[in-house]
């Protein structure tokens, strides 16, 4: 009995050892969302990807994501937009920056293909989340895709807007280099 929990300590450990560290990057990922606003759709863009992956393909359950964003790079191609969707009725960047993710567990579905559980946090309010995503290996790296949607009112992003839509859709491309 004891050479069993002793060799299931070993795998344990030897599991967590096994991911690689990661870095996200700006060139080569892209974060955007599209949400309907007067029935039409808008969508935009976030940058200033920072943080942490771990990740192996092989075993995913020693895998973890830490990553951010910057919430003042929203992008819609529409300056004057952008500025209203800084100010505190949405994103707040001023007080709050950055949006965060940390994952909880990821696991794999079949090969290549993963499913991530973890806590986004915006604006200061924190809501449990999960995604399907996929993982391919590429340029000394990975890219990372997946999307989800989320209720733009658990995070008080938009007020009592009546005119946007509560559901939102966020695609996320994520390179990360070895580091």
């Amino acid at each position: 009995m004891r050479r069993i929990i002793i060799l299931l300590v070993f795998i344990f450990l030897f599991s967590k050892v096994d991911a690689q560290n990661y870095l996200p990057v700006d060139e080569g990922s892209s974060i955007k969302f599209a949400i309907k606003n007067f029935g039409f759709t808008a969508d935009g863009s976030f940058t200033g990807l920072k943080g942490n992956i771990r990740f192996d393909a092989d075993n995913s359950i020693a895998a973890s994501f830490a990553v951010s964003i910057n919430a003042g790079s929203v992008n819609t191609n529409n300056q004057s937009r952008d500025k209203h969707l800084r100010k505190e009725e949405y994103f707040d960047a001023d007080k709050y920056p950055l949006i965060n993710f940390a994952s909880s567990s990821i696991s794999t579905t079949k090969p290549g293909l993963f499913l991530m559980h973890g806590k986004l946090t915006i604006k200061g309010i924190t809501k449990e989340i999960s995604f399907p995503f996929t993982a391919v290996a590429q340029n000394n790296g990975y890219l990372f895709a997946g999307s989800f949607k989320i209720n733009r009112r658990d995070f008080t992003v938009g007020g009592s807007s009546m005119v946007l839509a509560d559901n939102l859709e966020l695609s996320l491309s994520i390179f990360a280099k070895k580091n």
